[in-house]
């Protein structure tokens, strides 16, 4: 018979409660004896091998590399950038005497002297950290790497290369160990370029190598790039022609500069002799100056043309006046002479002769604050205002202390002084109608500061009768460019003494220019120091270098012709040497 299934629950036993309970408190004592146990073996057996742990691991503060800013010509080429590199360094209390003999190792890899690393490590007895090496190759880094040293370090930096060498060093400049400008647009410019390292909070084992990254403090920040109004096409262009120069006058030095006379962007601004910023190795005194924009010189003959200028512009002289020079003219107790008596002169011919009488007579038909006031606005005794470190202002002494000898000797370029970059600036004012620009090293398209100082009418009357100075019997027939007119205007100036007075066998030959004559593109200021081979005047040691420059950067920047025939062929030396010497007997 069928019987449905009833759930009857077992009888409760307290003997099983009792056992339950035992176990699961002896459970709980047995974890409990086993922490103590584990916590005095921890602290109390193995408190030194948890201690070497705890060194061995530790967290770190890692400072992150960021990039320098870039430096780049006007079409992008790098005229400075930073590249990753290795820097080797030890800690010498971390060494005994085996691993400092280990060492030598890499002193051989490194191409150290023997006993080197030995000699830098016992200069400091307490010393926790030296230098092996900085900013090495990093294929170079890793042969020393798999000597497997103890107590040496590596570390990631960034060095600074120069892929244009001695073209641009003297402008570019460069930095130093840390990165630092020290020269040039690297200092000028530091605020921009600068970077700022990141940090980075890590663990470092034993031998400081990161084995976790924990978090990041601080992002790295590069420093901005700089696009520069250099094109380096021409600046090679100059820097070759100024080493041939240089080399053909046997010259303390020469230095070029080439603006746009359309925006007064500086287009090249070369020296010689020049070095490699590529190279520690740097030599000593002024070579790592950029003298074009740096240095002062007093211009000579080349301010005739403001001179005129300015007398035009004020309604001060007819353009059709004619001058008697009579090869010297009394002033006070003063005299100003000419090389000849060149008799009567218009004003063409008073700058194609460079006549100092007839400039003299000019310039004192002005009234001296106006005088001044037209050359304090071209922008002499006023500094550029480019940014770069050390540029010079130049001098023009205030006219209230003018006597009637001073304003005559200031129309021929003494007792006013200027750098080559201010002068070529001056003669933007005649290539582009009236308007004088403001000079830059940075790119741009346009010049908002240009401000006129001149009529469009003087302008242009004074520039063409500039052509003439480049004609056969002008002063700068060397300065020719064959399809284009030329304007400009020669000078050569007696150094000053440094103990007072002039110098009588040391010249600054001068010269500058611009082309093409009809529509000006370009203006080129070149200056030889102390040309030493027996020729000295502007025409003959200046003009010959501004005529290849500019031959090669019309051609360059793509710049019609504006003469239909081309020019005779150039002068032999000795024909023009010959020529020069029976025109002049002293400098102008």
């Amino acid at each position: 018979m069928y019987r449905p299934y009833t759930y009857r629950p077992p009888k409760f036993q307290p003997a099983d409660l009792e056992k339950r309970r035992r176990v699961l408190l002896g459970c709980m004592l047995g974890g409990m004896a086993l922490l103590v146990l584990r916590s005095v073996d921890l602290q109390v057996l193995e408190r030194n091998f948890l201690q070497e742990k705890a060194v061995l691991q530790h967290v770190d503060m890692l400072s992150v590399s960021a990039y320098r800013g870039k430096i780049l010509d006007r079409n992008g080429e790098p005229l400075a950038v930073s590249s990753p590199v290795q820097s080797i360094w030890t800690n010498p209390q971390e060494l005994n005497a085996e691993e400092i003999e280990q060492l030598q190792k890499a002193e051989k890899i490194l191409g150290l002297p023997a006993g080197k690393i030995t000699q830098l490590l016992n200069s400091d007895p307490k010393r926790r950290f030296a230098y092996i090496a900085r900013k090495i190759d990093p294929q170079l880094a890793s042969k020393v790497k798999d000597l497997g040293l103890a107590g040496v370090y590596f570390e990631r930096e960034f060095k600074r290369y120069y892929p244009a060498g001695a073209i641009s060093a003297q402008l570019v400049g460069f930095t130093d160990l840390n990165d630092v400008g020290q020269e040039g647009v690297e200092l000028g410019f530091e605020d921009i370029l600068k970077e700022s390292p990141g940090k980075q909070r890590v663990i470092k084992d034993g031998i400081r190598r990161v084995i976790a990254e924990v978090e990041s403090v601080k992002e790295p920040l590069d420093g901005q790039d700089l696009q520069l109004s250099i094109d380096q096409r021409l600046q090679y262009l100059a820097f070759r022609e100024l080493q041939a120069t240089l080399v053909e006058n046997q010259a303390k030095a020469v230095t070029m500069v080439v603006l746009d006379a359309k925006t007064g962007e500086i287009l090249a601004a070369a020296n010689q002799p020049s070095f490699n910023p590529n190279t520690r190795k740097h030599p000593k005194g002024t070579v790592f100056k950029n003298q074009a924009i740096t240095d002062v010189f007093e211009p000579g003959s080349t301010v005739k043309p403001f001179v005129v200028a300015a007398a035009l512009d004020g309604d001060y002289v007819d353009p059709h006046i004619e001058i008697e020079t009579h090869g010297s003219m009394a002033i006070g107790q003063h005299m100003v002479k000419d090389v000849h008596n060149y008799g009567t002169l218009t004003l063409t011919e008073a700058l194609k002769k460079s006549s100092n009488v007839a400039a003299s007579k000019i310039a004192l038909q002005m009234p001296p604050k106006y005088f001044w006031e037209v050359y304090h606005n071209l922008g002499f005794g006023v500094a550029p205002n480019i940014g770069f470190p050390g540029e010079a202002r130049g001098s023009l002494s205030d006219y209230h202390q003018w006597h009637a000898f001073d304003q005559a000797i200031v129309s021929f370029g003494y007792g006013v002084s200027s750098s080559i970059l201010q002068l070529a600036r001056a003669y933007t004012a005649l290539a582009d109608d009236g308007m004088l620009h403001s000079v830059s090293l940075l790119k741009r398209d346009t010049d908002e500061q240009a401000k006129r100082v001149f009529s469009v009418k003087t302008a242009r009357q004074v520039r063409d009768m500039l052509e003439t100075v480049v004609m056969r019997d002008g002063t700068a027939y060397q300065a020719r460019v064959d399809g284009y007119r030329v304007a400009g205007k020669t000078g050569t100036v007696k150094k000053l003494n440094p103990g007072g007075g002039y110098t009588e066998d040391k010249y600054l030959g001068v010269f500058v220019g611009m082309a093409p004559a009809s529509d000006p593109r370009l203006v080129i200021a070149v200056m030889v120091d102390e040309p030493g081979a027996g020729k000295y005047y502007g025409g003959l040691v200046a003009a010959p270098a501004f005529s290849r420059v500019m031959t090669g950067a019309l051609r360059i920047m793509g710049v019609a012709p504006d003469q239909e025939e081309s020019m005779p062929i150039l002068l032999d030396s000795k024909a023009a040497t010959d020529k020069a010497a029976t025109d002049k007997k002293v400098p102008t």
